[in-house]
């Protein structure tokens, strides 16, 4: 039977593939013209509203130099986690992430979707020399050389596929990509940064809608279907040493301290009913990848949390940014 082992979770926000000179000079362009704004309790805001109500000090925590040392915080943190998955010694790594419009439209967008293909396609990035620093940044998750086709545990993806269908969940499967796709943010982020475009290590893609309106699964929901893939995975009838990851979170496009750490003190605790009861309108724009978390921390509940580093990556005098957060369940041998 296979073995679940090891887990994992990381944010996958565009700050983590950028560089120091952005972090300290560009969000303060972009993001007061970002539409998807949200404040502490899900209710829509604008930038302007949200600098209204800043703490005195808000600048203070976005200087020059709060910048750089938070850059090289997270930057030590995805260094660890890379040596982490490849210590684990993995035969599969699940990699729980969303679609943000990437590989799904809004005019056919599940719930729930696995990958099943015998590989997926990660794309040569292509820079022109007139873009923007945050365009550039975006490709950096895509690769430097030539496309990628990573490797897929395809049977064992199939399998979980039916058996999730058998147990009431409808899941879309995927069997490849249209012309022209490539694996979305939340999994490109993982070969790229976290796995050094490693090619060793198949992965089972969970794509999960967590962005668009109207069908976004509740925490409940997902806190079912984390519950469900852990059954399946210590049921597979083969000797597999399998890994789980969650790609996302925590709370942004404004960053909530107090939500993130009660997250990862009910992930500390494996409180899913707290974690089932969350709010979801606390869980909008980008703090709906939170839900990501949500499955993977149940599906690794027989597994203790051993390493967490948080790192409130403010931008913006607004207190605009993410919550970035790197996790790490403990191995069994």
């Amino acid at each position: 039977m296979a073995r679940l082992v090891a887990g994992f979770g990381s944010s996958h926000s565009i700050m983590l593939v950028c560089q120091r000179e952005d972090w300290q000079h560009g969000f303060k362009q972009v993001d007061p013209k970002n539409p998807y704004y949200f404040d502490r309790l899900g209710n829509p805001t604008t930038y302007e509203e949200l600098l209204k109500i800043a703490p005195a000090d808000s600048e203070a925590m976005v200087t020059a130099e709060k910048m750089g040392e938070r850059y090289d915080q997270a930057e030590a943190a995805m260094d660890e986690l890379g040596e982490r998955i490849r210590a684990a010694k993995l035969d599969v790594l699940l990699v729980v992430g969303d679609d943000q419009t990437e590989l799904f439209r809004t005019t056919n967008n599940p719930a729930f979707a696995i990958y099943y293909g015998e590989t997926i396609r990660n794309a040569k990035r292509v820079n022109s020399p007139n873009e923007s620093w945050y365009a550039r940044a975006r490709t950096m998750r895509q690769e430097p050389d030539a496309d990628v086709h990573y490797p897929v545990k395809a049977d064992m993806a199939k399998w979980l596929i039916r058996e999730l269908c058998d147990r009431d969940f409808d899941i879309a499967a995927m069997d490849g990509l249209e012309r022209d796709q490539y694996e979305g943010h939340a999994f490109s982020f993982v070969h790229r940064r976290l796995m050094g475009g490693a090619t060793d290590l198949p992965v089972i893609p969970v794509i999960i809608n967590t962005f668009d309106d109207p069908n976004q699964p509740t925490p409940r929901r997902c806190i079912q279907l984390g519950r469900a893939l852990r059954e399946l995975i210590e049921a597979y009838p083969e000797d597999l040493r399998v890994g789980v990851l969650a790609s996302g979170g925590l709370s942004h496009f404004v960053v909530d301290e107090e939500l993130d750490n009660n997250i990862i003190d009910a992930i500390r605790r494996k409180d899913s009913d707290w974690l089932a009861a969350l709010d979801p309108k606390k869980l909008q724009a980008g703090s709906s990848e939170i839900r990501n978390w949500i499955i993977g921390v149940e599906t690794l509940k027989s597994l203790d949390l051993e390493w967490v580093t948080y790192v409130p990556g403010y931008r913006t005098a607004a207190l605009t940014g993410t919550g970035l957060a790197f996790a790490s369940w403990k191995t069994l041998d």
